[in-house]
This record gives C-alpha cells, sequence and structure tokens, in this order.
C-alpha cells in the first residue's frame, strides 16, 4: 500500500510539472448562444442558513437554478429525501423549487422545523444550496414567581435580576416601573448585558419605586413583564425627601463609603471568545461608594480606536466587525478616591470560514485543460471536501481525466459527457462554506454574433474599431480580410484583438472597403462583413468671438462650417448651456447668428453646436452688453488689451461628501476675452496658507463641481486668466470641511529586509498628507513564512517601519499592508515577498584554477558551493585578482587589487577574465557572495600571462634642425608587454591625399632618436613609430613633419628665380623709369608740384610702397594716420628744410633733401639718387629684418638699375 501511495503522489507530481492550463471559454450573454447553450444548473436564489419564521405567516423557503435544460427540483430534510407531493400543505412553485407551507387548513409550524437542502438537477449535472436551518420564532411567557421585598443597607452594592425566557430570537430587555416608565440609568445604575440591573451604590431614594424588567419579542412584537422588584433601604439616620440633592444624594447623613469591587464580571480575570467579523462586547460593572469610574486598556498595544466605542457609561467596550488583531488581553479598571481595582479578559478571535478563492464555473472544449481552486480560512483551519453533483467525490466513478489535488482538481484533455456540477465545502466548528461551479463540457461551431454587412462611417485620421463579436468550442481563431484579398490584416497600422475586434490606428481615405472576418475552428468556418467610409471632419472654420456691445447697438455670432458631402449637419446655438430660441427678434443663418437692438437680458455665453451623424464641433463666445459711454471710440479702441481683473463673490453650494460647487462672477476681461480660470486651494492643517492649483476650467465657465479629498478644511480662491496675463487672485471663498472617509490610498514601496542576520524590517512610504482622509491614520501590516500556511501575523503602527525579530536567517515572508484612520480600513496591498537578513557565507568555491591562458586572457574554472551555504541571496562568485610582478627585468609599477564577479548557477562553472596585462604574474582567489557578505576565500591561484605586443612609445617628437634634415625622438613604451627587440620606423611623404612610397627604417632596442636627410626638402612626411616583440609589432604612434616659419623663405627664393616673375619685375622698372622721364620733364618747363614736387611725391609713393611691407616689428604712426617705419632720428627735420604749419616749403620747393641722409642726398640727373637711398634704408632695415631683403620689391628694382 505505501508503495502504491509513493507512485500515486510522483504521479500527481510530474502531472503537475506537464500540465499546462488553457484559458477557460467565456460564453457570451448573447440570446442566440444562449438557447442552444447546454449548461449545468446553477443556484440563483436561495434563503439563508439560519431562518427563522413567523408562526403566524406562511413558511417559504426559496431556492431558484437556472441552466439548460430547465433544471428539476427536489428536497432533502434533515438528510432524508422529502416527499412533498404526500403532504397537502406543501407546495412548489413552477419553474422554481421554492416550497411554500400554508396553514388555513390547520396545523403547526414547528411541525416543519428542521434542516433543509435543495438539489437542481438537469441532464448535466446537480446543483446544491446550502443547509437552511427552518426554526420557528418562539415567546414564551414568563414564569409565575412570588418575589420578595429586596432590603438593603444604604450605600450597598445591588443587583436586580432579570432572567427573561429564552426566546427565539433572544428577547431585547429594558427595566420600568409600574408607571411605564422607564427607570432611569446612569454611572451609578445601569442594567448590564444579561438584563439585570446593577446598583453600584443604593440611596434611600431609589426605595420610592418598584422595578419590573421586561422582554420584547422582535418576531411577535409583544412585550411580557416580569413581576415587580419592591426595594426597602435601611439608613441609620432618618431620611427626609427634602433633604435629597444631586450634591449630597445622602441629605447630610453618614454613610460608609467603600473600595471599589466587581459585580460583573467575577474574579480577577475571565476569557472570552468571538468570532471574525462580529462583534465584541465586554463588561465591567463595579460596586463601590462613591460610585467608581471605569477605564479600558489593552496590554500589548494601543486600543483600536477606529473600531472601538465606549457605552453604558464606559462599562461596556464594544468592537464592531473583530479581527484577528483584535485578540489579546484587555483590562478594565475600577477606581475611586479610597483605591483601584483591575479585571483582565482574556479575547480569543476564531473565524468560521471564509474564502481566499472561491470555485468559479469552467467552460472547456474537448481535449482543453482547467481547473478548480477552492481555498478558504479560518480559526481553525477549515477542512476542504469535493462533492460531484451533491455526492462526495471518492464515491463517484473514476476519471482518468480528473485529479485532485487538496484545495485543487486538475482537468487534462476533457472528453464530452464528464460535465458536472462540483460542490466544495469548507467547514469548521464554527460554521461552513459551500460553493457550486459546473464543469461544461462544450463543442460549438464558429459562429458570429454582431449584425450582418454592417456599415460604418468614421472621421479621417480618427482611431477605428471594426466590431466581429464571435464564438465557438474550442475558441476559434478569427482572421480579417480586405476586400476579399490579401492574407491576413495584422501589424502596420491594424491591430487584431482576440475579442474579435480590428483596431486602425488612424483611418485614412485608402482604408475604406468592405472588409471580412472569418472564425475558423476544426467544427467549421463563419464570416461576417463590415463596409467601412471615411469621412471628412467636420469643423468650424470660423468661430463666433467674444462681443462687447452698446445697448441697442446689432451683434453677429459667426459659425462657419465645412463637412464631408456626403454627411447632412445641423447647426443649433444655445445660451448659458440651454437651449436658444429664436424667437421674432433673432435670426440665424447657415453661417451666423444675428442679435438686433442688444439689451441687458442677451448678455451670456452663446455656443454654436454643430452636429453630423458621427462627429460634432462646438465654439463659443461670450457678449458683454455695456453702456454707451464705455464703447467710447476715442477711449476704448485706443487703450490696449490688459489683464483681466479678479473674479468675484465666491459662494459655495450643493455640498457632499467629496465635492462642492464653486460659483464665481468674472470680472472685467480689459479687451482680452478670458480663456481660463484657475480654481486653487488652500487648507488650515497641513499646510496653512499655502495655496496650491487645484483645476483649470474653460473661460466660460463661472460654475463648477470640485472634486475634493476628504477630511480637509478647504477654502477657494479663483484667477482669470486671458492672453495677456493672469489675474489677480480673488478674496476667498468660505471655508468648507469634507466628512472624513477611510483611507482611498495604499502604502507605496512595501518592502522587507533584514538589516540583521535574526530579523526582516518591514518597511513603506507614509500615505500624502492629503492621502489621509482622517484622523488618527495608523498601517495594519501582516506578515509570514512563504508557503507554510501558518497565521498571518500582524502589527498596528502610526510608523512607517516594523522590524520583525528572531527570525531565521533568509527566509522568505509573505507581506501586505492596509492604511486605517478612526473612519475604517482603506485597500489592502499585494501580497509582496521580503527576506529575513542575511549572514555570511559559511562555504567557500574550491578547486580554483585556469587554463587557455594567452596574453590578456585566461578562463577560470572552479567548484560551485552548496546555495544553501550561501544564507542569503546568492549575488555572484567574486574573483580577487592582481598584477603580482613583471616578467620585464627592471619594471615597475602600482600593485591594484581588482574584482571580477561571475553569476552562474551551472554544476560547472567557468568564466573568463580578461583585460590582463601581458608577460605578468598574477594571483587569484574566489569568494561567493551575497548582498552583504563575502563567504572566506578559496584557494590562491598564480599564473603568468604570455608576451604580448608593446604599447605604443611613450613620447614622438619631430625637430627640424635644417633645411634638409630632420631629427626624430622617442621613448620606451610604459608597458612593453615583452622583451623589446627594437623599434619599427615606417614613413612617406604626403600632398593633400595622395601619399608616396613607404619607406621602413629598424633599429635596435637601445636607440631612441634618428636623423633623417631629406630628397625633397620641400615635402611633407608622415611618421608611424611603434615598438617590437618575438609576438610583433605594437601599437603605432603617428605624427607629420612640422611646419617651420623659414619655409615661406625657401619658397619665395624659388619663385624669385622663375621666369615669370623676372619678367614682372622688368615691367615694373620701365613703368617707373617713364613715370621719372615725364617728371623731369615737367620740371625743365618750370612746374610745380605740391609738397615737394613730381619726383618727390613719385619717391614718397615708393617709400610708401616699401613700408606697406613687415620691415620692422614695431610700426610707427604719424599724426596723419600713415605710418613711418624710420628710426627717430630719420623723423628728424634736416637742416635748411624746415617746413611751415601748412605745409609750404620755405627753402626750396623742389629740394628732395628732405629724403636724403642728411645734406648729402644729391639729385644725380640719371636718377641714381633712387639707389643710393634705397641701398642705404635697406641696409638699415636689413640689420632689422634679414629676410625682408629678398622680399622688397625696391631692391629688385635696385638690382635692375
Amino acid at each position: 500500500m505505501m508503495g502504491r501511495g509513493v507512485v500515486t503522489a510522483l504521479t500527481l507530481l510530474s502531472l503537475l510539472l506537464l500540465w499546462r492550463e488553457t484559458a477557460a471559454i467565456e460564453v457570451p450573454q448573447d440570446p442566440k448562444i444562449l438557447q442552444d447553450l447546454k449548461q449545468p444548473p446553477t443556484i440563483i436564489k436561495q434563503s439563508v442558513k439560519d431562518y427563522i419564521v413567523d408562526p403566524r405567516d406562511n413558511i417559504i423557503i426559496e431556492c431558484e437554478a437556472k441552466g439548460t435544460p430547465v433544471p428539476t427540483f427536489s428536497w432533502r430534510r434533515n438528510g432524508k429525501f422529502f416527499n412533498i407531493g404526500k403532504d397537502p400543505r406543501v407546495t412548489m412553485r413552477k419553474r422554481s423549487g421554492t416550497l411554500e407551507v400554508g396553514f388555513r387548513s390547520g396545523g403547526r409550524p414547528e411541525d416543519y422545523e428542521g434542516e433543509y437542502q435543495c438539489f437542481a438537477s438537469n441532464d448535466y449535472g446537480v446543483a446544491l444550496s446550502n443547509k437552511i436551518l427552518l426554526r420557528v420564532s418562539k415567546a414564551p411567557l414568563w414564569p409565575k414567581e412570588v418575589l420578595e421585598p429586596m432590603v438593603v443597607s444604604e450605600g450597598s452594592p445591588l443587583v436586580l435580576p432579570c432572567n427573561p425566557p429564552p426566546g427565539l430570537p433572544p428577547p431585547f430587555t429594558f427595566w420600568m416601573n409600574s408607571a411605564m416608565t422607564p427607570i432611569p440609568q446612569d454611572k451609578r445604575v445601569s442594567m448590564g448585558l444579561n438584563g439585570d440591573l446593577y446598583f453600584s451604590n443604593v440611596l434611600a431614594h431609589d426605595a420610592h419605586t418598584d422595578y419590573s424588567c421586561n422582554a420584547r419579542f422582535l418576531f411577535t412584537h409583544t412585550i411580557q413583564q416580569k413581576n415587580p422588584f419592591t426595594l426597602k433601604v435601611h439608613t441609620n439616620e432618618p431620611y427626609n425627601d427634602t433633604s435629597f440633592n444631586a450634591t449630597d444624594p445622602y441629605g447630610g447623613r453618614k454613610v460608609a463609603e467603600s473600595t471599589p469591587t466587581f459585580l460583573s464580571p467575577s474574579g480577577s480575570e475571565s476569557s472570552k471568545m468571538v468570532l471574525r467579523d462580529e462583534q465584541l462586547l465586554l463588561e465591567c460593572i463595579a460596586a463601590g461608594l462613591p460610585t467608581p469610574t471605569i477605564k479600558w486598556f489593552k496590554k500589548g498595544g494601543d486600543l483600536p480606536g477606529r473600531k472601538v466605542k465606549f457605552e453604558n457609561y464606559n462599562k461596556t467596550l464594544k468592537i464592531v466587525s473583530v479581527s484577528e488583531e483584535d485578540a489579546g488581553e484587555y483590562v478594565c479598571m475600577a477606581n475611586n478616591h479610597l483605591g483601584s481595582i483591575r479585571h483582565s479578559i482574556f479575547v480569543q478571535v476564531k473565524a468560521a470560514p471564509y474564502w481566499l478563492d472561491k470555485p468559479t464555473n469552467l467552460v472547456l472544449a474537448p481535449d482543453e485543460n482547467g481547473r478548480l481552486v477552492c481555498r478558504a480560512n479560518g480559526n481553525p483551519k477549515p477542512t476542504i471536501q469535493w462533492l460531484i453533483n451533491g455526492q462526495p467525490l471518492e464515491s463517484s466513478l473514476p476519471n482518468p481525466s480528473r485529479h485532485v489535488l487538496g484545495d485543487t482538481i486538475i482537468f487534462r484533455s476533457v472528453q464530452m459527457g464528464t460535465s458536472a456540477v462540483y460542490q466544495c465545502n469548507a467547514s469548521n466548528e464554527h460554521g461552513y462554506l459551500l460553493a457550486n461551479a459546473f464543469v461544461s463540457v462544450l463543442d460549438m461551431p464558429p459562429r458570429m454574433l454582431g449584425p450582418k454587412n454592417q456599415l460604418i462611417k468614421v472621421i479621417e485620421n480618427n482611431r477605428t474599431l471594426l466590431d466581429c463579436p464571435f464564438f465557438g468550442s474550442p475558441l476559434p481563431e478569427l482572421r480579417w480580410f480586405k476586400n476579399g484579398q490579401g492574407s491576413g490584416l495584422d501589424g502596420g497600422q491594424y491591430r487584431a484583438h482576440i475579442n474579435g475586434t480590428l483596431e486602425i490606428k488612424r483611418a485614412r481615405t485608402e482604408d475604406e472597403g468592405t472588409y471580412t472576418c472569418v472564425a475558423n475552428s476544426i467544427l467549421g468556418t463563419a464570416e461576417n462583413q463590415v463596409r467601412l467610409e471615411v469621412k471628412e471632419k467636420t469643423r468650424i472654420v470660423r468661430a463666433p468671438e467674444h462681443r462687447s456691445a452698446v445697448r441697442g447697438s446689432t451683434v453677429r455670432f459667426d459659425c462657419k462650417v465645412t463637412s464631408d458631402p456626403s454627411l447632412s449637419v445641423t447647426v443649433a446655438w444655445t445660451k448659458d448651456d440651454k437651449p436658444l430660441h429664436m424667437g421674432w427678434r433673432l435670426r440665424k443663418d447657415e453661417e451666423s447668428l444675428t442679435i438686433p437692438n442688444v439689451n441687458e437680458g442677451d448678455e451670456g455665453t452663446y455656443m454654436c453646436t454643430v452636429k453630423s451623424e458621427i462627429d460634432q464641433d462646438s465654439a463659443s463666445a461670450r457678449l458683454t452688453v455695456l453702456e454707451e459711454a464705455s464703447l467710447n471710440p476715442s477711449v476704448s479702441s485706443a487703450l490696449p488689451p490688459d489683464r483681466p481683473d479678479p473674479p468675484m463673490d465666491l459662494d459655495l453650494s450643493d455640498p457632499a461628501a467629496r465635492s462642492v460647487r464653486l460659483t464665481w462672477i468674472p470680472g472685467n476681461d480689459h479687451r482680452s476675452p478670458v480663456t481660463q480660470f484657475l480654481v486653487q486651494f488652500e487648507e488650515d492643517h497641513w499646510e496653512p496658507g499655502v495655496w496650491r492649483d487645484l483645476f483649470t476650467y474653460p473661460g466660460d465657465l463661472n460654475s463648477v463641481i470640485l472634486q475634493l479629498v476628504p477630511f480637509v478644511n478647504y477654502q477657494f480662491r479663483v484667477i482669470a486668466i486671458n492672453a495677456v496675463g493672469r489675474s489677480e487672485p480673488s478674496r476667498p471663498s468660505p471655508r468648507y470641511k469634507t466628512s472624513g472617509a477611510a483611507p482611498d490610498s495604499i502604502p507605496r514601496g512595501l518592502r522587507g529586509w533584514g538589516s540583521r542576520k535574526d530579523n526582516m524590517e518591514i518597511t513603506w512610504e507614509p500615505l500624502l498628507d492629503l492621502e489621509r482622509n482622517g484622523a488618527n491614520l495608523h498601517y495594519s501590516v501582516w506578515w509570514r513564512r512563504k508557503d507554510s500556511g501558518d497565521e498571518w501575523n500582524n502589527v498596528t503602527t502610526v510608523g512607517s517601519k516594523h522590524v520583525v525579530h528572531n527570525t531565521e536567517t533568509y527566509v522568505p515572508y509573505e507581506i501586505k499592508i492596509q492604511a486605517r484612520n478612526e473612519f475604517g480600513p482603506g485597500p489592502e496591498s499585494n501580497m509582496v515577498i521580503g527576506y529575513s537578513g542575511e549572514d555570511k557565507p559559511t562555504d567557500s568555491p574550491t578547486d580554483l584554477r585556469v587554463s587557455k591562458v594567452d596574453s590578456t586572457k585566461a578562463n577560470v574554472h572552479w567548484k560551485p558551493v552548496d546555495m544553501n551555504s550561501v544564507l542569503g541571496e546568492f549575488k555572484e562568485y567574486r574573483l580577487y585578482y592582481w598584477r603580482e610582478s613583471s616578467l620585464v627585468p627592471g619594471l615597475t609599477f602600482t600593485k591594484e587589487r581588482k574584482t571580477k564577479g561571475f553569476f552562474s548557477t551551472a554544476a560547472d562553472p567557468t568564466g573568463i577574465l580578461s583585460d590582463l596585462v601581458p608577460f605578468s604574474q598574477y594571483k587569484m582567489f574566489m569568494v561567493v557572495a551575497n548582498s552583504r557578505y563575502e563567504s572566506p576565500p578559496s584557494n590562491t591561484v598564480a599564473f603568468s600571462t604570455k608576451e604580448g605586443v608593446p604599447d605604443a612609445p611613450r613620447f614622438f617628437r619631430i625637430n627640424r634642425r635644417s633645411f634638409d634634415t630632420l631629427h626624430l625622438e622617442w621613448d620606451k613604451p610604459l608597458e612593453p608587454n615583452g622583451m623589446l627587440i627594437g623599434y619599427q620606423l615606417k614613413y612617406q611623404t604626403v600632398n593633400g591625399s595622395r601619399v608616396g612610397r613607404p619607406i621602413l627604417e629598424t633599429f635596435l632596442p637601445n636607440v631612441t632618436d634618428f636623423t633623417l636627410r631629406l630628397p625633397d626638402r620641400s615635402a611633407r612626411y608622415k611618421f608611424y613609430l611603434s615598438a617590437l616583440t618575438q609576438v610583433g609589432a605594437g601599437e603605432v604612434f603617428a605624427e607629420e613633419s612640422p611646419h617651420f616659419a623659414n619655409e615661406a623663405y625657401m619658397d619665395q627664393v624659388d619663385i624669385a628665380t622663375q621666369g615669370w616673375f623676372i619678367g614682372l619685375m622688368c615691367a615694373i622698372a620701365l613703368i617707373i623709369l617713364i613715370l621719372l622721364i615725364v617728371c623731369f620733364i615737367k620740371r625743365s618747363r618750370g612746374g610745380k608740384y605740391p609738397g615737394g614736387g613730381c619726383v618727390t611725391g613719385f619717391t614718397e609713393c615708393l617709400v610708401r610702397d616699401k613700408k606697406d611691407l613687415p620691415l620692422d616689428p614695431v610700426d610707427h604712426k604719424d599724426q596723419d594716420g600713415s605710418f613711418d617705419y624710420h628710426s627717430d632720428e630719420d623723423n628728424k627735420p634736416l637742416q635748411g628744410s624746415q617746413t611751415s604749419l601748412d605745409g609750404n616749403v620755405k627753402e626750396s620747393d623742389d629740394s628732395l633733401v628732405d629724403y636724403g641722409e642728411g645734406g648729402d642726398g644729391q639729385f644725380n640727373e640719371d636718377g641714381s639718387f633712387i639707389g643710393q637711398y634705397t641701398v642705404k634704408k635697406d641696409k638699415d632695415e636689413t640689420e632689422g629684418n634679414e629676410s625682408s631683403e629678398a622680399t622688397s620689391p625696391v631692391n629688385a628694382i635696385y638690382s635692375l638699375a
């Protein structure tokens, strides 16, 4: 037997691993489908489980069900078949299972008490109702008894027992006197939960009345009265009625005081059991003189303020809708000035079963998979029992496609004829739950559910949906086609949805046509067609504009429309959101509305709305009626637009829990229409005095409903906005405080993590101030071990963190949270998974080794650790490695420890360690790491990388020491990556994009410079230098030959030797000679030349030409703006050649002495003075700049002369 059980368990386990669930079929609620759909019965109406009936009425036990075929009904009473036909008083309603028991012909309702259960059956299964316990209401009489007078001493406690007769349901009790006046109750005198009347201490005037307990029975609406008690009070001194007053109830008489004692409950502690979601009532009534006061506490926490209420003058603690967190020790304390006394009540919260996952109906096609899940919770944990058609599942015929796994039934490859109704019964000692869920195996050919050949008209560029509702079992595959051609439409601007709808992202004219949807399954094919027409958008192209008009004038609002020619449109006008009646005065045509003889009643907002059958457009404008003076053309038309005035007279109306209507009067818009109104709010609790934006509304509104947050004391203000800017804020509205409510929001950022190895910190983001919705905000947090099935642990806190102590190391927990305030709980969060703290991993990776080591990479291997030894979230295997030494002798470097992580859960993990330095000795070890800690290190491994190519030389410089030589220098690489065997230099000429033939030079490793003689000194060169090891050439260092300043000089010399340049110079010399001859001829005829004559002017011109060349690094500027490159001595006037202020020459108008050197400058008839002058000046200036001699055109002329 044991072996067979193991085999069964293994079979179910393999089934779970291989089973793949198919989405259940959703049957559309379409009459075409439902009339042909065969389905098992479903209970839709039934009486309550605990059913108490009035004996004066007929008994009606409800049971209604639906299904196809229509179900038939039968009943069981007290577990046995109930034969309705044999009892003439019992009838069953037509097409229903509801029973009706009548008593017109006699009979007792008590005879029909018992437990009833309804069965609804058809060809496909049987559905069950709950077990309905029927009981008849009872109102028994009070037993007759003779009550002796109650005698008690003044100041002593007293209890008057009530003991009402046990009715069904229990009666409501209260105390009255014989005059049918209620007994006054207060801190001293009150009725307990059991109906007894308690006196904490008796006063003498308590004897002036009699006391009678009354019981009111709800069903019979009768009140029964117990015989009255007579109370006699003994006093130590005579009692006088006139001596009683509230401040001195003893009339000055001395009454012995007493310390508090408990009348109910007795002893120092008691216990109470209550069911989840029910009402908890705890009572403490104390005796004593003076009358004690009662206070309540809860050990280990605060009383749940949102649910706790104190009644009966603080003697009763009431908690509505009890939950598991309300369990614990409650303490009531009674005290007066003589002392105090305590009583502990230990509250246990149990729970009848409640649903976690209620089974639902399942419709499957043949050969499909599915499952029914029935999960319930309770305290104690309920047991789950499965039934099929009302019979225990284990007693039914075996079904190979059905497998039961506790609270889940798995169906695999279902077949026709296996439809049934399954019942799940979850029960414990406090109650039960019963749920029906049918499994219907359905085969139906594809069917189209929508109208045939539908015409769809849409607006161009709009998102368009073409519907094609369909059904079939198995679920058919649906495809779309356009104009009956091509492959299925899905992709691009088309998207086919699973429900059969085809989405066109932006409908265009070319999308018009006939679309066919085809549903196909193994049982057949069905199709439907939709014709699509794409229309132009209906638009208002000339909209009405805001108008300000003088009373008595005429106003015209434009509304010109363009639309698709095939669509008919209608134009309608409204005023202030109400239909506008044209009457005899207003005129409307196709493009405008005219209002003649404007008056104050015409003021308002006018809206033009144009509609077609598929779209509409609207535009509005405001008409403001003004007095004549306000539109004075000389004033108003000249004023520019300005910001609007602030709105006025803010008013609040239509208050609701979360909204209020705000109305205002717009201010003057100052010739620029208001486009928007901005509503701001301020609240006086969290951020008093701070105004924040709430909503923005169109400029044609002045009354809006504001959506608000609960439990906030608001005030509002409004800002008008036009094209110029914002108005000043309006005056604030009256304050409006919204009522409180339970929180709407779920705390965000819920997570659980361990800060130590034996704890878990549960943290979350607290709700924002405006999300609180009420006072006394706190958070209920639940947690439990994942997949343990344990009870939820919970705590209530006002903070944003809770620490769970004494946890195991790195254990998953299910966590959820709920915000609560004094108005109730908010929604629960989704469940998140958190983990307790991590510890240091205990195991280390072993057998660390390397393979396939080259110059920069190595393969790393190790044996993994047991993941349970990580003691936390596995992050990575972390490899620590460092360069221990270089195999190049004498090479120094800085040691640096590096890490690299490998995430691998393989049985034989490997990794690649890259970016290593060639020709080096390395060491490494490995650890396993979780989020906080690392394990002890593995074995340390040493290995060497192979030789590689070197880095680039440290530097590479090129210097030009003469016209035809270059000097090259470089230094060794920082990382040779091996033993250097030399250097390789490659160079070639470059001229733009053309390059010459490369030339290669090699050098020994100890050579670091090289002098190159240039074959062509005017050419440029590109150099490429690299170091060499046995492996090959390393990284290249590239440089070009530099640009030298004296290259221009070399180029000029070459140009001066060209023939075209020599010819040009000869032509210039000839022109100058001709000009000199002309000047001499004019002089010989007695001509005068301003400024020293023709020759002087020409010579000055030559000198100016020369000055344009860069002869001297400093340019001296004359007062007239010309530059002079002479020395300071040259600028001094010559003797005998002083010039007047007006520029006239005193001694000799024609003298050229000013241009000579001192008095030696003579004019030769052959013009050789030019050469003498030029040679002297060139000599001086050449001393400052050697290159100027070659570039001066004057020297060239001199050489020709």
